[in-house]
């Protein structure tokens, strides 16, 4: 069934190729073996002819397109279901890569999703037992994600944040974007002048150390976690660059994650957790991070987490991938109630990538080793006196909001409960199911009076009045006999469908 539902994605286009791509990083929503199969999901597209390519760039620039541009490439450097890149070439010089939005897409993603949308309904309301995994919430995520990446200005404007959180970094290299170029549908960036991971020799080039580059490489990453909050959500070996010296490049900001202080600590934590087999420690953090619910047991999700990463403690990324376990333990959490936030599985999506950079360029790499460096810094920093003085500033400042608004909360509050028609309303779980039973049990104790006297009533006619009229009883006899058989249905069915 896996394996057909996957197909049946590829057959039905972009739009559902990229549904099951999201669904293979959510193993807390979808069976481990669907998972499997998504991932083996790939933009699978025939290139535009640049007839077409031309016609989007004058929709969007006029006749002044050569105006702006001395040189278009007419052989794509890429092509993708959302868009096709091609390299060229400004009137001013600079060497560039356009990004071109493939016409229609944005209609055929309306109307796809509109299809999940319904699809998603029908799953709510015929097949309760998808409830819990919130249907509806997966199809807005998917929206949400789509919105942006069809939306090459908040590309760009992501680029920029990339750039500028980078600024001071000189061996990694973001592409400037040129804003006055760069509209909805069309991107309009730096070209790097590096090659591709997925590029044989691309670790061959000058002055090239394969150790400092997963040092280096790693570092930038860790820093866009525990220091900018905001992270590159897809960087695989063909959005990283390696250049001479060490240099490397990054590309395709389409799809970021953005993390919060409570969010960064907790991975932090849960690094240094996973590190010292303090699983929990583990369990907690899902639950601190999760929406609250009292249904999760925190010794059993615990024990289950132990089962699941103890067997693999000590081994290195050439016997596992930590990305994976990460998920599976998502998933973990969910199976006990417990709703993952989608940045965190979008982290561990991206360490997903991350590792499978690592095994091309060392085969035996540590990211949990790597990381726990970082993350032991960033436990230094959350403690350190600038920190601390921060918080303490921060909790001044809600202090004084609060006790700003005490006496004007506290007399707004006299004077309801003095007013002479205020009453107080107390709802309890408990005490409007009873006030339901006992309403339910009154309905039908009134209906058996009204049977039982309709029977009285029909039995009296029946033996003082001799006459047949129907099927041998009398008309008011019989009319009275059906009346209560009728209400008597009535009755037996609330009663069996009552909850």
């Amino acid at each position: 069934m896996a394996e057909r539902m996957r197909v049946s994605f590829e057959e039905l286009g972009p739009t559902f190729v990229k549904l099951g791509q999201l669904l293979a990083t959510r193993p807390d929503l979808v069976p481990e073996e669907y998972v499997f199969e998504f991932e083996k999901l790939h933009d699978r597209v025939q290139p535009l002819s640049f007839n077409v390519v031309e016609e989007v760039l004058k929709d969007e620039f006029g006749e002044s397109l050569y105006e702006k541009f001395a040189f278009i490439d007419k052989e794509p450097l890429g092509s993708a279901s959302i868009a096709q890149a091609h390299k060229a070439r400004l009137k001013t010089g600079e060497e560039v890569v356009i990004k071109v939005q493939r016409p229609g897409i944005i209609q055929t993603i309306n109307d796809d999703l509109n299809v999940l949308y319904l699809l998603a309904d029908l799953l709510i309301t015929y097949m309760p037992e998808t409830r819990p995994y919130n249907p509806r919430g997966i199809v807005d995520e998917f929206f949400r994600t789509l919105e942006f990446e069809t939306n090459f200005v908040v590309e760009a404007n992501n680029i920029r944040r990339f750039q500028e959180n980078f600024a001071a970094v000189e061996y990694i290299k973001v592409p400037k974007v040129y804003l006055d170029y760069t509209t909805e549908r069309v991107l309009v960036m730096e070209a790097i002048p590096g090659i591709p991971l997925t590029q044989d020799g691309a670790l061959n080039q000058e002055n090239t150390d394969p150790n400092e580059i997963i040092r280096r490489g790693l570092r930038a990453y860790l820093k866009m976690v525990f220091e900018d909050g905001i992270f590159h959500g897809d960087l695989h070996a063909g959005n990283f660059f390696i250049m001479p010296n060490n240099q490397i490049g990054l590309i395709d900001f389409g799809v970021v994650g953005r993390l919060n202080i409570r969010t960064q600590s907790a991975i932090a934590n849960m690094l240094l957790a996973l590190s010292k087999e303090d699983y929990e420690r583990l369990a907690y953090e899902y639950v601190d991070l999760a929406p609250f619910t009292d249904k999760v047991n925190v010794d059993m999700f615990a024990k289950d987490l132990r089962e699941l990463i103890a067997p693999y403690f000590g081994l290195t990324l050439k016997n596992v991938n930590l990305g994976k376990i990460l998920m599976k333990s998502a998933g973990i959490a969910a199976s006990h109630h417990l709703q993952v936030p989608t940045d965190l599985m979008l982290f561990f999506k991206s360490v997903v990538s991350i590792e499978g950079m690592g095994r091309k360029i060392l085969n035996d790499f540590d990211f949990l080793q790597h990381s726990i460096e970082y993350a032991g810094e960033l436990a230094k920093t959350q403690y350190g006196p600038q920190r601390i003085a921060n918080d303490m500033a921060q909790v001044a400042r809600e202090s004084k909001s609060f006790f700003d608004a005490l006496p004007r909360q506290l007399t707004f509050f006299l004077r309801k409960i003095n007013s002479p028609d205020h009453t107080f309303r107390l709802k309890i779980g408990e005490i409007i199911e009873l006030k339901r039973s006992i309403e339910s049990s009154s309905n039908l104790l009134f209906l058996g009076i009204i049977i039982a006297a309709l029977i009285l009533s029909a039995s009296y006619i029946f033996v003082h009045d001799t006459r047949e009229h129907i099927a041998g009883f009398p008309t008011l006899s019989f009319i009275g006999y059906v009346t209560a058989m009728t209400l008597g249905m009535i009755a037996f069915l609330n009663y069996i469908r009552k909850p």
